[in-house]
């Protein structure tokens, strides 16, 4: 599954696709997942992402450093 963030775990869902006259066709809601350079200063190297929105507003508010310890923690490879 490509379409994955790498820190908060989103992933695309399913639901309706509801026309004018109310018929409902299946369709996917894709995560805002976005390709991103961090530079990691404890390890002095550039990190790539593959992170949502939502994940970039908590990678500024808690730090680079507690997120990637948190993912090391669940078992992810960085």
């Amino acid at each position: 599954m490509a379409r994955v963030c790498q820190v908060t775990g989103k992933k695309p869902i399913v639901g309706n696709s509801v026309s004018h006259s109310n018929i409902k066709t299946k369709r996917r809601f894709l995560p805002n997942l976005q390709k991103k350079r961090f530079f990691f200063a404890e390890e002095d190297r550039w990190v790539y992402l593959k992170v949502s929105t939502d994940a970039l507003r908590t990678i500024n508010k808690n730090g680079l450093a507690s997120v990637i310890k948190e993912m090391r923690l669940k078992g992810a490879k960085i």
